[in-house]
């Protein structure tokens, strides 16, 4: 039987919640498999970040410290993972479903030869074998994959399992692993943040958001600002939204946009992939306005509006206003 390499995430000189989320769902696949549970820790002056993944469900930590590590590299980063599996010996490699973490992970299936499973919520062991759950047709759907490969690597959805939250006797060993910026075809230059030109939706008590379902990217300010403003709060969308170009990405709610906590979030025409429930999950009342009656954002909402969109915002906008005496 192999082991499970995690490869944990670096961001502000923190390991990402998200690996810990990995750790999780490690710890269960190796509890029902019999796998080991190890982990690549990779940056520079890490050995303190590797020592604490250790203790946190990490497992046998594998230190990867070199200078070409630094900063996201999928080229070093790959050999780097490379290396981390030929001193593991695993069989299943999970990396989060993240920015850098799609740049990475086909690359390592590739160089590893082994098969590539993206996006999933899940994994679970039936008769021996892995067994991978994931989203498709907007989240309609739950697709039970599995892999003939005898090596696997898989992104998981930030959010989708929760975090290792007990304490392990895990321990740290130094990865020697061989780069060569000289034979990598690209390099890090700098990391420049966009400056936020819209609300900071982290801060707002109340988001209206809309999704792919508003159909248009005229109706948003026609439809969806409106009750937005009508309750003092602020405009969100999907990212299918901001994918099509519709909003800018500042409006966007979901894990790789903005994570929101608002008193209320009224999702209007949003389906509910993982991406986005991780984002506004913890809001305090959730109010989903769908057509579609098994759209997952309804598992996460305090009231479900199974209805056109079109005919509950502008009504209840209207009514907002009414009791303002407006």
């Amino acid at each position: 039987m192999g082991s499970i390499l995690i490869v944990a995430e670096i961001q502000g000189g923190r390991i990402r919640e998200a690996s810990y989320e990995l750790a999780g769902l490690a710890q269960s696949v190796a509890g029902a498999s019999g796998r080991e549970v190890t982990s690549l820790v990779m940056g520079k002056g890490i050995d303190a970040l590797a020592e604490e993944f250790a203790k946190k469900g990490g497992g046998k930590v594998y230190a990867a410290d070199h200078e070409l590590l630094a900063h996201h590299g999928a080229e070093a980063e790959t050999d780097a993972i490379r290396a981390a599996v030929t001193a593991s010996g695993a069989d299943l490699v999970l990396l989060s479903n993240t920015p850098s973490g799609w740049d990475t992970a086909p690359r390592v299936a590739a160089a590893l030869d082994a098969g590539f499973v993206s996006d999933c919520f899940d994994i679970s062991v039936e008769d021996g074998n892995l067994v991978f759950m994931r989203r498709v047709f907007n989240g309609k759907l739950d697709a039970r994959l599995s892999a003939s490969s005898e090596k696997v690597v898989a992104t998981v959805q930030p959010g989708a399992k929760p975090a290792f939250d007990g304490s392990t006797d895990g321990s740290v060993e130094k990865l020697d692993v061989a780069l060569d910026a000289g034979s990598y075809r690209s390099k890090f230059v700098e990391t420049k943040k966009a400056e936020s030109k819209g609300v900071d939706l982290t801060k707002a008590a109340v988001i209206v958001s809309g999704g792919r379902g508003v159909g248009d990217p005229e109706k948003f300010p026609e439809v969806i600002q409106p009750l937005a403003d009508a309750l003092g709060g602020a405009m969100g969308a999907s990212r299918p939204v901001v994918d099509a170009g519709w909003l800018p990405h500042e409006y966007q709610v979901g894990s790789s946009g903005q994570v929101v906590t608002p008193k209320l979030y009224i999702a209007a025409g949003i389906s509910g992939a993982i991406q986005h429930l991780v984002g506004m999950k913890s809001s305090n009342y959730i109010i989903a306005i769908n057509k579609d009656a098994d759209a997952p954002i309804f598992e996460v909402a305090n009231l479900g509006v199974v209805a056109d969109l079109f005919e509950i915002v502008p009504a209840l906008t209207k009514a907002v206003i009414a009791a303002k005496g407006g």
